[in-house]
């Protein structure tokens, strides 16, 4: 019989498994993603490289998924545990907090420690997926070789364009996908009075939340996108007023059906994948 006493820490578990979940995600869902990109770009879908090259710019997600799935969920499972002890202590933080509040303030600090690795590695893998660059290597080092005439500050600026808009995006993507997947999680547990829910449970109950997140958050997704691929640094504003003016607010929903999907497949895969790997080091039945 499993012993129920951890073998791990609960901050090892938190970073092998978040790193598992986000390669094993990324890798497998990696197609979808490149589509959605290309659905969004203003080049057009075909002239983005259509349905060539799907797996274009995996190694620049190859080298990101896993230490910025890691950080998230390390991130998150540290601020989450912070705020409950807290509120059930009765300190200062537990004035106005709640569960659902604890979710969205952990993964929103989550969010924002996992862009400072996923904003340059998206930067590189997205130009490669929109034809921008033949691979990632070679988007790098386009990157890096603007160093003579931008400067090491620009070069630096340029890997982390889009860093508030995906912030943006982000923020209020985990605010919505997180407090209802642990909801859901509750109230399964509620339900089947065990301590703690099943992979599959946990990726389907994941699949639900990441659905409904990305389906009110694909306009910031698609103006985070345009960001990123622009030749030229625009700011958040100004890109917006461009898109609206010239193509309209259907616009903004570019790619909203690869990208429910992707991330509906990607909760289950990610957020399955997580509880799998945390239940194994936590010996959990």
């Amino acid at each position: 019989m499993p012993s129920n006493t951890s073998s791990t820490n609960p901050f090892t578990r938190a970073l092998l498994a978040g790193a598992l979940a986000g390669t094993t995600v990324d890798l497998s869902l990696y197609p979808i993603d490149t589509l959605k990109t290309r659905l969004q770009s203003s080049a057009g879908f075909y002239p983005s490289g259509g349905f060539r090259g799907i797996y274009a710019g995996v190694g620049s997600a190859l080298v990101g998924s896993a230490p910025g799935a890691a950080l998230f969920f390390v991130t998150y499972e540290q601020i989450k545990s912070r705020l409950q002890a807290s509120r059930k202590s009765g300190g200062v933080v537990a004035v106005r907090s709640s569960e659902p509040v604890d979710h969205m303030v952990a993964a929103s600090v989550g969010e924002v420690a996992a862009c400072a690795v996923r904003v340059p590695t998206e930067v590189v893998k997205q130009r490669a997926q929109a034809a921008q660059q033949p691979s990632s290597m070679a988007a790098l080092r386009y990157i890096l070789a603007q160093r003579r005439h931008i400067g090491l500050l620009g070069v630096w600026r340029e890997m982390y364009r889009g860093w508030g808009i995906t912030i943006m995006r982000e923020v209020p993507f985990t605010a919505i996908q997180f407090p209802l997947w642990e909801g859901m999680k509750s109230w399964r547990r509620r339900k089947t009075g065990r301590g703690e829910c099943s992979a599959v449970e946990s990726g389907v109950l994941g699949s639900v939340a990441g659905a409904v997140a990305a389906g009110l958050t694909t306009p910031l997704d698609v103006l985070k996108t345009r960001m990123m691929l622009a030749r030229e640094k625009q700011a958040a504003l100004t890109m917006f007023r461009h898109i609206w003016r010239e193509e309209g607010p259907g616009a903004f929903v570019k790619g909203i059906g690869p990208r429910v999907m992707w991330i509906s497949a990607g909760g289950a895969v990610f957020l399955g994948s997580y509880q799998w790997a945390y239940n194994m080091m936590s010996a959990v039945t």
